[in-house]
């Protein structure tokens, strides 16, 4: 790949490279040539690769799976109609017609198997239209935000930590940048980027970025020099495509299971063909009874089931998805019905649901048949006669179901509810989500910080927090003030975007993180025009801020002097500092002050109020050289003087409480991992819920008995805030003992990799983990978890990219909207394929009395198809819409490890309990009823057990509205 590149833009000189792309690196490109290059070039996104035909796909809806079988028993069918034919018997075209009807059926549900197939890619493609990429651009000057795909050649970006490359840049500037090229070049170590070119191939040299990329820190503007298929990536992307998506989990044990039934049905099947032809049976006959016993054994409908349950969540109505399966020249309706050419006059018995008939053959005597309403089959045998003529098959098993299109169905559902997810699988196990480890910011709160108290000159002051700023203000004279405004106003990253200058400052849109948007909008309220103070005071170089120091700095020009201002977590800022200005005088540190400093700490962070320190120090001219290397800037932040602490407040959302709550009835533990203060996290973790009220930590047991913290048992506490110095010190296997003794659960000042930890500890447990984050601090953990959940809005590209499932409103209380969503789904798909394994039994028992007693045949093949494919379908899809149990976020989480979708108590139940029973009825009404009343039954029993796991129908409710 490296001999392959052909590209010399990083040997450039920024002259001649704005002279090639007839652009500035300084301004950008003007907007009328951009809009020129999106046509030339087409948007800056890679091209799908191939798909699969469309004619293959159909092929394998009407060949995969069990379909086989059917084909293989129409064949037979056909076989033995041209055999009657050959051998002049013309007396009979069952055959044919179960033939014509079994075609039919595959052809049918391939068709439907296709769409759905169809509807369910589009489905997932669309998703990537809910989170777009976005790019930070400047046109013209002016400072842009636009969606990643309308970038063109030329165009002027800006990146900074935790965004993805948007396209293959030449970077112009940098400060600390670096960028993870694992997915191009295989280097597992982050790589610097800066403006010099170091190497002479442009997948070695620093100072080209290419797309997709990740840049883990610092900040970085470069040009574009490539979009689309023409970046790296996309060259490498075209080698690549055609891979098969890996089946999941739920679609490999269903077909496990399905491979186990048809075993069996080919045992016994086989079984009953050797004792047919022992009888004396025909080979042709004795082979029709093989594939009967084999079809009538497996479970059949199951793609059925789901195909029109699929079809109804797209958007088909349920009542139009019945399919009237008869033979050549059936006709007639449900008032004048035909079924096999003969007509049929109404039954007698009160128990009939629907209108259903028992058939008379052409003398009037009544023929043997099963028949079944839209809820139940049993069976309707009128007085037996002479033995049948018909012979063949049963249903065979439709083909295996297909539950990635029903998962991503249910996603779609989860999208409507602002929760996208990306990887299917993460369908299925969100029902069996057992911990939630949530990030804090964002999540459980608003995302919305404001500051709410200042700290200086050893007071606490309190700032204006209502929307339009009508609020008091605090005193604004002292000295002190003056240079902590200034560390506010300089010590800042975020900006306004242009154009909004007639706008109130609390609604103006800023483009920078919670934390600085606050500070920048308290700025511009308290102190006045930003923009125009940071023109005063030129910034020579920066630090952005990272997860390892904990702080943010830059210097700046101030006339013949520099200044350096530093703002970050406040005992990392207090660490740098000398002194301490109070009343406009630069003291020295004392115990005194340091004192007053940890009371007015805790008392901010007690309020659950994010606090952050913010000092200075005037440097002589030229201390720091314009273009140093960022990394080196802490050696001179040192011996600083501190100004004073700030507390922003990030309200917690209004429906995490209740979120949490639901949580806690449902066996999920919510633990709350966050980098803030231990102070915060405790006070923001009570509010929510995650600490329970009365639940005390160890400190809080030490307080109440006034007794130093070392003699408390932990074990007597509920709740415990571990911070990540303490986990850096735990011994293996000392943290799954503390998350065994204490359910409630709060880790702060945590780094990625004792978040990795956590996750870690918690799947050792036995736990499925769900981890919820927004920063590139919380990538490897997101992969880690059983299911990784994003933020949408705040969300970096690194935090979406390493998740299984995006928030598209960073609401916590949305997880739990998954979780139900998930369990909803197992349980409705577990209640149809019970309802459709059940039938098999009662379809399978007729067809052995028939051949080993010669008991005539209760019911025939093309009446089965008819069962299964018009009424019986209805209550299964009935089951597939049925609204969550109301105990259902009452129950632990399901253990995917031991309760399956489809285990030996199921199959059990269905085909030895409720199958039994049903055949039972079944002969019972053949033999007695039937022979004397000319009468049918039909129960609605086995659905309505089927709507419920456990609850009455007294509880859950006979006729409760369908799901959403």
């Amino acid at each position: 790949m490296k001999k392959e590149m052909d590209v010399d833009d990083h040997k450039l000189e920024l002259p001649d490279l704005e002279a090639k792309y007839s652009t500035s690196i300084t301004k950008g490109l003007v907007g009328a040539v951009a809009a020129e290059r999106l046509l030339r070039d087409g948007p800056n996104e890679l091209r799908p690769p191939r798909g699969t035909p469309e004619c293959v796909k159909f092929g394998r809806q009407l060949a995969g799976g069990l379909q086989c079988l059917m084909w293989v028993a129409a064949a037979i069918c056909l076989i033995a109609y041209g055999v009657q034919e050959g051998q002049g018997d013309r007396g009979s075209a069952d055959n044919l017609y179960l033939a014509i009807a079994l075609i039919a059926v595959v052809v049918v549900t391939g068709c439907f198997g296709y769409y759905q197939e169809f509807k369910s890619t589009n489905i997932i493609a669309s998703f990537k239209n809910l989170v777009p990429q976005q790019a930070t651009v400047i046109r013209e000057g002016d400072k842009l935000q636009i969606n990643a795909n309308e970038l063109v050649v030329g165009d002027l970006v800006e990146i900074k930590g935790g965004d993805r490359v948007p396209a293959d840049i030449r970077i112009i500037s940098a400060q600390g940048c670096k960028v993870d090229n694992s997915s191009l070049t295989g280097e597992s170590e982050p790589q610097t980027r800066s403006p010099e070119c170091t190497h002479d191939s442009p997948l070695e040299t620093r100072n080209i970025a290419f797309f997709s990329t990740m840049c883990l820190e610092g900040t970085a503007t470069g040009l574009v020099i490539n979009t689309g298929d023409r970046t790296i990536i996309g060259r490498i992307a075209s080698l690549a495509s055609g891979v098969e998506n890996e089946k999941t989990p739920i679609a490999i044990e269903i077909e496990h299971f399905v491979d186990i039934i048809a075993g069996l049905a080919i045992f016994f099947g086989a079984t009953f063909f050797v004792v047919a032809m022992v009888i004396g049976y025909p080979f042709l006959r004795a082979m029709v009874f093989f594939m009967a016993i084999v079809v009538a054994y497996v479970p059949e409908g199951l793609l059925a089931t789901v195909t029109v349950w699929l079809w109804g969540a797209v958007g088909g109505a349920v009542g139009q998805t019945g399919l009237w399966v008869g033979p050549v020249g059936a006709t007639g309706d449900w008032d004048s019905p035909w079924v096999l050419g003969h007509p049929m006059r109404p039954g007698k018995s009160p128990w009939v649901h629907h209108k259903m008939w028992v058939p008379y053959g052409p003398k009037g005597s009544p023929v043997g048949l099963w028949v079944s309403s839209a809820l139940q089959e049993v069976p309707v045998a009128p007085r037996p006669h002479g033995g049948s003529r018909t012979s063949g098959a049963p249903q065979s098993p439709d083909g295996v179901p297909l539950p990635q299109v029903c998962l991503s169905l249910t996603a779609k559902r989860l999208a409507r509810k602002n929760c996208v997810v990306k990887n299917l699988e993460a369908v299925e196990t969100l029902g069996s989500t057992s911990v939630i480890c949530s990030d804090k910011t964002g999540t459980l709160t608003q995302n919305r910080m404001t500051v709410a108290h200042l700290w200086f000159d050893n007071q606490i002051h309190t700032a204006d927090t209502t929307e339009d700023q009508s609020g008091q203000s605090f005193d604004q004279s002292s000295e002190t003030w003056t240079l902590l405004s200034r560390v506010v106003t300089l010590c800042n990253r975020a900006q306004f975007k242009a154009g909004q200058e007639n706008v109130p400052v609390a609604k103006r849109e800023v483009i920078g993180d919670a934390s600085e948007t606050a500070l920048l909008k308290f700025a511009e309220v308290t102190v006045g025009t930003v923009s125009e103070a940071r023109g005063r005071f030129p910034k020579v170089a920066e630090l952005p801020f990272n997860s390892t120091n904990k702080f943010q700095l830059s210097v700046h020009v101030a006339g013949d002097r520099q200044l350096l201002v530093l703002k970050g977590a406040p005992e990392r800022v207090l660490e740098r500092c000398s002194t301490v200005m109070i009343k406009g005088q630069e003291l020295p540190l004392d115990a005194q002050w340091r004192e007053a400093f940890e009371g007015a700490y805790a008392d901010l962070g007690g309020r659950g109020e994010r606090v952050l320190g913010f000092c200075a120090r005037w440097l002589p001219a030229g201390t720091v050289a314009a273009g140093t290397d960022p990394e080196a800037l802490p050696e001179v932040a040192v011996g600083l003087c501190f100004a004073g602490l700030v507390a922003m407040i990030d309200p917690p959302r209004a429906t995490v409480p209740r979120a949490v709550l639901k949580c806690r009835t449902a066996g999920i533990r919510v633990i709350m991992v966050t980098g803030d203060h231990p102070i915060t996290a405790k006070a923001i973790a009570a509010a929510v819920g995650i600490i329970s009220e009365g639940s005390e930590t160890p400190e809080d047991v030490a307080a109440r008995l006034r007794v130093p913290l070392e003699q408390v048992d932990p074990r007597q506490a509920r709740a415990r805030v571990v911070t990540g110095a303490e986990l850096a010190g735990m011994e293996p296997g000392v943290l799954e003992g503390i998350l065994r003794a204490h359910p409630e659960m709060v880790f702060a000042r945590t780094s990625p990799q004792q978040k990795l930890v956590i996750v870690e500890s918690c799947q050792r447990l036995g736990a499925i983990v769900a981890v919820t984050g927004d920063g590139v601090n919380d990538s490897p953990a997101l992969k880690r978890a059983d299911i990784g959940v994003a933020m949408g809005i705040a969300g970096s590209d690194a935090a979406k990219n390493a998740a299984d499932m995006i928030l598209l409103d960073d609401n916590f209380a949305s997880i739990v909207t998954g979780v139900e969503q998930g369990r909803l789904i197992f349980d409705n798909l577990k209640k149809s394929i019970a309802y459709t394994l059940t039938k098999n039994i009662p379809e399978l028992t007729p067809y052995l009395i028939y051949i080993t007693a010669s008991v005539p045949l209760p019911l025939g093949c093309i009446t089965i198809l008819f069962i299964e494919l018009c009424t019986d379908i209805f209550p299964s899809v009935s089951l597939a819409y049925e609204r969550a149990e109301s105990d259902i976020m009452h129950l632990k989480p399901r253990n995917p490890r031991r309760d399956r979708l489809v285990n030996e108590p199921l199959a059990a139940y269905s085909y030895f309990q409720i199958g039994a029973i049903q055949s039972f009825a079944g002969f019972t009404d053949y033999f007695v009823a039937m022979a004397q009343e000319g009468i049918e039954m039909c129960q609605i029993a086995d659905v309505l057990i089927r709507k419920t796991r456990r609850l009455s129908l007294l509880q859950q409710g006979l006729f409760r509205p369908s799901a959403p």
